[in-house]
């Protein structure tokens, strides 16, 4: 964890340069306050959810829906224009909770849409598509006509993601937000760490056989093509069912079997813990026929490191470790 609060530091210190920067180029008026520069002032067109919505300026008061898009804007130095968040699927990333805990949390789950609207928002950030659901805070139609920009996280809603497509949307929420400096600092960050994870591990060989165990009693609830089998192959294993084209998926466990993983990812949320899914899988009289489960090969991951946000590298090491300890 030390290693990842200096990395976080050094990026802090990158933006604070860049702000600098910034500011030196714009200058100030004899009042001391900072004239806006043109980005600020130009209008910006973001293509998003089946809406073309235009930015005069950038949102002054932003909601974030979910977790791993509430760190991406906490990543980029947003909390200031922050009036809430909601819907934390676990601890929030240890380098980012001072930020955090500067912004009001308005609900555990999705607030009402009364609640953005007292909180006189003018940006919703939605993680997953229920966030525009029926049960979500409305359609971006709807919020539209209440003076609501929408920006829903593609990443996180497409078949077979990749890092590129989260840096997509890192450069949308930045270009939003007149932070585009900050945005390529923060993307230059993660692909730097997961270069050094990838530069560790072996060079011949065949990939571990991988099994992403969401959960499950009388099936497997497991990962197909989401971003967990991105995750699992830059770290230099082979998802077993990453030939099922849909994102989550289940599958028997009689297939579980038959394709025999070496190492289990645990993915850690909820109410049922880490310990207690290993536990099933120790017990299950099918599932602990598994080579990974017989010789205790299990990796732990936070399911909001499995998300398509800013934790992707860190996601990356805590695999990549789990699957080639040796090398790291």
């Amino acid at each position: 964890m030390k290693k990842w609060k200096s990395m976080w530091l050094v990026f802090a210190i990158a933006l604070l340069a860049i702000l600098g920067a910034c500011n030196a180029k714009e200058g100030a008026t004899q009042s001391g306050k900072i004239e806006p520069s043109q980005a600020e002032t130009t209008e910006i067109t973001i293509d998003n959810n089946g809406t073309t919505q235009v930015y005069k300026e950038a949102p002054k008061k932003a909601i974030s829906l979910n977790q791993h898009v509430t760190e991406i804007m906490l990543a980029l130095g947003l909390e200031d224009s922050m009036v809430g968040t909601a819907y934390l699927d676990d601890k929030i990333y240890e380098p980012l909770q001072a930020a955090y805990d500067k912004v009001p949390v308005l609900a555990e789950q999705y607030p009402a849409k009364e609640q953005v609207i007292d909180a006189e928002a003018d940006f919703l950030y939605g993680g997953w598509k229920s966030a525009f659901g029926e049960k979500g805070v409305g359609t971006p139609e709807e919020l539209e006509a209440l003076g609501i920009h929408t920006y829903l996280h593609t990443a996180s809603n497409m078949t077979k993601p990749t890092l590129e497509d989260i840096f997509t949307d890192i450069r949308n929420i930045a270009k939003i937000f007149r932070v585009e400096d900050h945005g390529e600092a923060l993307i230059a960050q993660m692909t730097k760490d997961v270069d050094d994870v990838r530069a560790k591990l072996p060079q011949n060989g065949e990939n571990l056989r991988v099994l992403v165990f969401d959960g499950g009693d009388k099936d497997v609830f497991t990962a197909g093509q989401n971003f967990m089998n991105e995750l699992v192959t830059i770290a230099g294993g082979n998802n077993v069912f990453g030939d099922v084209e849909s994102g989550w998926t289940t599958v028997s466990k009689e297939d579980a079997v038959d394709r025999n993983p070496q190492v289990v990812v645990v993915i850690d949320y909820g109410e049922t813990t880490a310990e207690e899914k290993i536990n099933f899988l120790k017990n299950d009289p099918a599932l602990k026929e598994i080579a990974a489960v017989k010789n205790e090969c299990f990796v732990i991951l936070p399911l909001s490191a499995a998300s398509e946000g800013v934790r992707a590298a860190e996601a990356i090491q805590i695999l990549a470790k789990g699957f080639y300890p040796d090398n790291f």
